[in-house]
């Protein structure tokens, strides 16, 4: 037995469960755990400057290793409320990431004291589950059962409070565990009834499609889905924010599905009489909720861990409750001897795949300003194999998830459903950190690099160096088509007045290109990603490039025209 403070005790939690990396911003509230962080070499530290973009980042460790990402919140009140965009975002994501927030002290609540904040209520409807530790004997226990609901299927955020004295009282411990010590979370399998009817749809299909989702990347399914497409001639498509789910140069990858996708893909979806939705809900990115983007006369087979999202928006031929990896492998098994070559359906998909690429090589503009399809073909040619890329939402973003070339999964992390800005510098960050080996490139606009600029000091300080390439074109530009299309160009709050990027970068102790030219884009862009430091390129690309991106939402403005 040994007597440890609640702060250490947390801190021997986090040892215990594996936890190599902390992200967070000191605090008074959380003292005995930063001075616990001091003796524990083996967890490193990162000092972020903001505790939005530290939970980003955490959230970008968690995607890109497949472990929790670890938050610590040090001051209760005003640096806990800072967490709340990202824990949305992260539960958007279906990303595990553990907040340790600092929490008032249990006799101070509901005396209107300072910094308080009831943070049970505040969490509760953003995470999976927001937990109260009420005494230092329970600090190990509750910090497991975190890790556990984290990182259980469906994976998401939790978030838990710790009070300030909660972490400065003392007691006794035995041997502090972690929480998967006494094993691992065992897969769903599948009714093998409902197997046999898929496999039995799936034969006979003229025009069968699966849509991979996210359900396929978070579980690194993506060998297992090829191996049953390859075996019964199927194009995979992707949902979007998941076109990391199919290698590039897969002759099967028919790249992002729906309205924000390609026309290959998209033209897939609307025409299968068999789609084989693995690990997505065809929700709103995917499908607008609408048969505009699906075959109405598909049987849908639909796979999903949770059971709630099975049939939700679109009704389904068969309903298959199970973890994605294992439900393919017995998919493939069920449809053995059904192996086929795809027949006139293949073969025209992949001649519209062939046109498809080799339009996305065409764009050879070179007159400035710069277009933003120049600036994707450059930077695909500029970028390593191992490239992993972190994008915001946003028009130029939404354009550029189906324009980049994915060729080692994972390689992709996007806002997602949330559809923030201000999100992919520093999930880069966190990506970089869980995979230090392979070049992480952020792709944002200027508006959302203005919100987390201040992590450049992040970066820098703590040597971890990303490619942030700012698609500048002095405006937020979404909101900008709005009033461009629909409110007469009467532009107010749209424009933008931003510091030279390339420079503020310098200040900062970064690398900072700047692009006006097309034809200087592909070497700035390989010296950036070569120069071995934190990079921002500031590429002022044409103003007026602004792509309509949300028609289902304009229908309303336009008479139900869009």
């Amino acid at each position: 037995m040994a007597k440890l403070s609640g702060g250490r005790a947390a801190v021997e939690a986090l040892q215990a469960n594996g936890v190599d990396i902390v992200f967070g911003l000191i605090g008074s509230a959380t003292m005995e755990m930063f001075d616990a962080l001091y003796d524990a070499r083996d967890i490193r530290f990162i000092g972020v400057r903001d505790e939005r973009s530290g939970t980003h980042m955490a959230d970008g460790y968690a995607r890109a290793s497949g472990k929790a990402g670890v938050f610590l919140a040090g001051q209760n009140g005003p640096g806990v409320t800072n967490l709340v965009t990202a824990i949305a975002q992260a539960r958007a994501a279906y990303s595990p990431v553990i907040a340790l927030a600092g929490s008032l002290a249990t006799g101070h609540v509901h005396r209107d004291a300072f910094q308080e904040v009831d943070q049970q209520q505040l969490f509760t409807p953003i995470t999976k589950k927001t937990y109260m530790v009420n005494s230092a004997a329970r600090v190990p226990e509750i910090i497991n059962e975190g890790f556990r609901n984290a990182l259980s299927p469906r994976q998401g955020p939790v978030l838990l409070n710790l009070p300030r004295d909660v972490l400065a009282s003392e007691a006794e411990f035995d041997t502090i565990r972690g929480a998967m010590e006494d094993g691992t979370h065992t897969a769903v399998r599948a009714n093998a009834e409902q197997i046999v009817k898929a496999a039995k749809l799936l034969a006979g299909a003229s025009r069968p499609l699966i849509i991979a989702g996210g359900g396929i990347k978070n579980t690194r399914a993506h060998k297992a889905v090829i191996e049953l497409a390859e075996s019964l001639g199927v194009p995979v498509a992707t949902s979007p924010g998941h076109g990391d789910g199919m290698p590039f140069d897969h002759p099967l990858n028919a790249g992002q599905v729906g309205p924000r996708g390609n026309s290959v893909a998209s033209r897939l979806a609307r025409e299968a009489d068999v789609i084989l939705a693995l690990g997505t809900r065809l929700g709103f990115n995917t499908t607008f909720y609408t048969y505009d983007n699906i075959n109405r006369d598909a049987a849908i087979i639909q796979v999903e861990i949770e059971p709630t999202a099975l049939g939700r928006f679109f009704p389904v031929e068969v309903a298959i409750w199970g973890d994605a990896p294992s439900v393919v492998q017995d998919l493939h098994e069920a449809t053995r001897g059904s192996e086929r070559d795809g027949g006139a359906w293949l073969a025209d998909f992949k001649k519209q795949r062939k046109r498809h690429l080799e339009a996305l090589d065409e764009t050879d503009d070179e007159q400035a300003p710069i277009q933003p399809e120049k600036l994707f073909k450059d930077l695909r040619a500029a970028a390593p194999r191992d490239a992993m890329y972190t994008m915001d939402a946003g028009t130029l973003c939404l354009q550029a998830t189906d324009k980049m070339a994915y060729w080692q999964p994972p390689a992709l992390f996007t806002p997602l459903d949330f559809g923030l800005v201000g999100f992919s510098f520093a999930c880069g960050l966190g990506v970089k950190l869980a995979c230090p080996e392979r070049t992480v490139i952020s792709l944002m606009g200027d508006g959302g690099f203005g919100m987390t600029v201040s992590e450049l000091a992040t970066a820098v300080e703590y040597g971890i160096n990303t490619v942030t390439v700012v698609m500048n074109n002095q405006c937020w530009g979404a909101e900008k088509a709005y009033q461009r299309d629909f409110f007469g160009e009467r532009y107010i709050g749209a424009n933008l007045q931003n510091p030279p990027y390339d420079k503020l970068a310098e200040l900062y102790g970064a690398r900072g290109f700047r692009v006006e030219q097309p034809g200087d884009l592909k070497a700035t862009l390989e010296a950036a990603i070569a120069c071995g430091k934190p990079a921002v390129v500031d590429v002022q690309v044409d103003p007026s490039a602004l792509y309509s991106f949300r028609r289902d939402s304009f229908q309303h403005r336009a008479g139900g025209k869009a």
